[in-house]
């Protein structure tokens, strides 16, 4: 029988959430459940956006239909910016055709390689985690991630918690850290608007830029044809997100916004409300359908 699930919030207007993770990539859990968290939390649209890519789409569609939710298409790519790196929100990522499937794929490849490589690090670093291991921890070989390499290491005692492993053996300059392929963002903007969708940067905050040089990078991505920055974020306080919606109003961009649901990975979010205070105002997505190509 399926979990039952959490009562609606009495009270609430209706909202959206255009950032969610399912078992796809690297939430815990399955593209129906979301769906269905996002029904019982108030959402009248919710966006499902997995790391580079898109399988768990139809699996999420079928049951928002049934729940009469609208599903936004989405997935979240990792982009190399100056000596940083930027995580980019493409939304309405509908089409099985055009560069943006190709571009997924090639990344996801990629991803294979550089956790075997991983596991393979981790081995010569006395760590005794095998990749079968890592894989068996996802959905599959596509859909590992760090975050299921920090959950065995977890299990087996080489971490105290998923930040304790990215900081001891997963996250840049750390033993075991292995990079993987990226595109810049202006690349992905382009790619994204070849195939009738758009590029929105994600929590801006981890760029980890002052405020006149994240002034200057959201200029720059704008001219790149960047559709909006998320300012309406989850883990954002109140004051962050007026300073961000304001910033995206500069340079002519929707605030758009997102609770990065996980699941247990990041427990201290929920779909819709974020760490409970998130409210993403109802037309951003029918502005963001504006700048669609």
């Amino acid at each position: 029988m399926a979990a039952a699930l959490p009562a609606v919030r009495v009270g609430r207007s209706v909202m959206i959430d255009l950032h969610t993770h399912s078992t796809c990539s690297d939430g815990t859990d399955a593209p129906e459940r979301v769906m269905e968290l996002a029904s019982a939390a108030g959402c009248r649209a919710v966006a499902l956006t997995d790391h580079d890519t898109l399988a768990g789409l139809p699996r999420a569609r079928a049951r928002a239909t049934e729940l009469g939710l609208t599903l936004v298409a989405g997935c979240e790519v990792s982009c190399a910016y100056r000596s940083t790196s930027a995580h980019v929100l493409v939304y309405f990522a509908d089409g099985e055709d055009g560069p943006l499937p190709e571009e997924l794929a090639r990344l996801r490849r990629d991803r294979v390689a550089r956790n075997r490589q991983l596991a393979e690090r981790l081995r010569s670093l006395g760590v005794d985690v095998t990749y079968e291991e890592i894989v068996a921890e996802a959905a599959g070989e596509e859909s590992a991630g760090r975050p299921h390499v920090a959950t065995v290491l977890v299990r087996r005692g080489y971490a105290e918690s998923i930040p304790d492993a990215f900081d001891r053996w997963l996250g840049r300059g750390a033993p075991a850290y292995e990079p993987k392929a990226r595109l810049d963002p202006a690349t992905l903007a382009r790619t994204a608007r070849q195939s009738g969708a758009v590029a929105v940067l994600a929590h801006p905050l981890t760029l980890w830029l002052e405020p006149a040089e994240l002034d200057a990078a959201v200029r720059e991505l704008a001219d790149a044809g960047f559709a909006g920055i998320e300012a309406y974020y989850g883990r954002y306080s109140p004051d962050t997100r007026t300073e961000l919606v304001a910033l995206a109003e500069r340079h002519g961009l929707v605030a758009t916004g997102g609770s990065d649901y996980h699941g247990t990975v990041k427990e201290s979010l929920s779909v819709g409300t974020g760490e409970g205070d998130l409210a993403v105002p109802d037309d951003v997505l029918d502005a963001l359908e504006a700048r669609r190509p």
